[in-house]
């Protein structure tokens, strides 16, 4: 090779050099730029979401949590197990510094749930709720909270990783805590992190942290912690504003797989909602509240993430035919189950300290702790402007949060008109859809209905409540609920609670729903949440009876009071009539 020819080679040669070395900086600084933006981002969520990060503490600091703020005027979400030993009123601290009072509102003791309310301001800073079943494996989390209780500054400890499973299933131990359709991640969740936020990569809410796998390695992460589906808490949270005890929800039902892989009935109640919609032993299950049943596992974990008394949808295959019925679900426990003696906390294994060569327990190093700045705090008593706060009555966590409810739904009836003067029978005349005339009498002593050249009547002393006309669950009886709602309110009532919302019919709008009992007649009024206009009411003559379900539509004036022109009326799968009133006639006291 001739040098000039040699010398054009070494030439191309540097030049390729130095042009590998500028695209691979460039490439560096690029791949440095991302790693940098993806920081910045964290950073950014992070200051974000902490001002709405709770430290949950027990009178005098003895114990605690974590918990994460979800409405502008203070209510937060946290664990049962975090607050079952704390009493009514605990403290509360944010990293804004300021230590807030705290008082319990409601309480789900097989869901592990609680909402409490911190006082003292209407503009606390909110978390974003997300969709949890849009998470996948593989998706970042941030656990936030309050783990061994070192968050004497309310500064959150924050950790930092990924979903590792979705819609697990962690039975219970020992207690009642059962968490369904829940959320595994590998980001460290340790003690002192119950009840504190998972977020999601933008920061929105997607889970409540509470149970780690702590078995094999003592109380310390493990790299399996499990959090609470956001949007099972959500099926919930008007219960939990009701200051109730919630139960979860049994079909009334076991099933177990089949030979061929598919889940069908094994055991069912005769007295369970969907017995009498026609669901037997033998049959296949294939949907439940619109999501496909292939296994048993999942079978738990769809049932297991609904209140008891929601009414939803079901499809199965009963002989080879494919059915689908709307079902109101049992509840999971008795009443008197929940009332004394709530579950205790789990109590996860320990680690056992190491041994010295004369087989004696190694002292553990001792970590002095830095003092509590609000040590002194932590030990006030709850001042006397918040003891109001709290109101104690059987079957309930906070009995005044239950009244604030009812009376913000009650409050649309006196809109109606006065019905309190109308003492004597209300008459209501007109037609069914079908021709049918009809004339339905509400008197003090009797109720009584003409329709289809018949007769039928209903006595209001002390004879027992009856299902007249027959297969319409108590038409006669559910009347007269409306009287006493309309010209009394919760008064007329042996008993009256807010119970929360639900999905109108298991598919419908979510509805308020009031719960009124009179002797043995159970009755569900529904209230639409949007104009608070009355549209619907369910009575059963006796816990295990088929409802009478009615639905009103056009509301009209008549005489001065407010009455709905259409009654949708129905049994079970069985529609009874639709009957239109065209004339309404209101005595005074006979």
């Amino acid at each position: 090779m001739s040098l000039k020819r040699r010398d054009a080679e070494t030439q191309r040669r540097s030049v390729l050099s130095v042009a590998l070395v500028c695209w691979l900086a460039a490439s560096a600084t690029a791949a440095d730029q991302v790693v940098r933006e993806a920081e910045l981002k964290r950073v950014e969520v992070i200051e974000r979401v902490a001002p709405t990060v709770v430290a949950v503490f027990a009178k005098g600091g003895a114990g605690g949590g974590s918990g994460v703020l979800v409405s502008k005027d203070g209510f937060a979400l946290t664990n049962f197990h975090v607050v079952s030993g704390l009493g009514p009123f605990m403290k509360c601290g944010l990293n804004d510094g300021v230590l807030y009072d705290a008082v319990l509102v409601g309480i789900d003791p097989t869901g592990d749930v609680a909402l409490i309310k911190l006082l003292g301001r209407e503009d606390f800073p909110v978390a974003t709720q997300g969709d949890s079943d849009k998470l996948e494996i593989g998706d970042w989390t941030y656990v936030m909270g309050n783990p061994f209780l070192l968050a004497t500054d309310f500064q959150p400890t924050v950790t930092y990783g990924i979903v590792s499973g979705t819609h697990r299933y962690q039975p219970p131990a020992g207690t009642w805590l059962e968490y369904t359709d829940c959320i595994q991640v590998d980001t460290s969740i340790n003690p002192g992190n119950s009840g504190g936020p998972l977020f999601n990569s933008a920061g929105e809410l997607v889970g409540i942290n509470g149970r780690g796998s702590f078995e094999k390695r003592g109380r310390v992460n493990s790299g399996a912690g499990y959090a609470i589906s956001i949007n099972q808490i959500k099926f919930f949270h008007d219960q939990f504003k009701a200051g109730r005890i919630v139960d979860h929800a049994t079909l009334g039902a076991t099933v177990t797989t089949d030979s061929d892989g598919s889940v069908v009935v094994n055991g069912i109640l005769e007295s369970s909602d969907v017995y009498r919609r026609g669901l037997r032993s033998g049959d296949e299950l294939v949907s439940f509240a619109g999501r496909p049943i292939r296994t048993v596992n999942q079978y738990k974990n769809i049932l297991g993430i609904y209140p008891k008394d929601w009414m939803l949808p079901i499809v199965f295959r009963h002989d080879g035919e494919r059915r689908e019925i709307q079902a109101r679900l049992r509840g999971l426990h008795a009443k008197s189950e929940l009332l004394p003696n709530a579950p205790k906390r789990p109590q996860q294994p320990r680690p056992q300290p190491k041994k010295d060569k004369d087989g004696k327990p190694e002292k553990p190093p001792e970590f002095p702790l830095p003092p509590d700045p609000h040590a002194e705090a932590l030990n006030k008593a709850i001042p006397e402007q918040w003891k109001d706060w709290y109101v104690a009555k059987t079957g309930f966590a906070n009995y005044r949060f239950n009244k604030l409810e009812q009376d913000r739904i009650l409050a649309p009836l006196k809109s109606l008109g006065d019905f309190a003067s109308a003492t004597g029978s209300w008459v209501l005349t007109g037609q069914s859809t079908v021709g049918d005339k009809f004339e339905l009498t509400l008197a003090v002593k009797g109720i009584g209905l003409e329709i289809r050249d018949s007769a039928f009547f209903q006595q209001l002393d002390d004879s027992d409540a009856a299902d007249e006309p027959p297969g319409t669950g108590g038409l006669l009886i559910a009347g007269h609920q409306l009287r006493l709602l309309l010209s009394k309110g919760p008064s007329a009532f042996t008993e009256c609670t807010y119970f929360g919302s639900e999905p109108l019919d298991g598919r419908g709008e979510l509805v308020d729903v009031l719960l009124t009992t009179l002797s043995s007649v159970e009755t569900r009024w529904f209230f639409s949440r949007s104009t608070g206009q009355l549209v619907g009411m369910d009575s059963r003559l006796h816990e295990d009876a088929e409802a009478c379900s009615i639905r009103w539509e056009d509301w009209r004036d008549f005489n001065g009071r407010r009455l709905p022109a259409t009654w949708n009326v129905r049994s079970g799968e069985k529609e009874f009539a639709v009957l239109k009133v065209t004339k309404s006639e209101f005595a005074g006291k006979k």
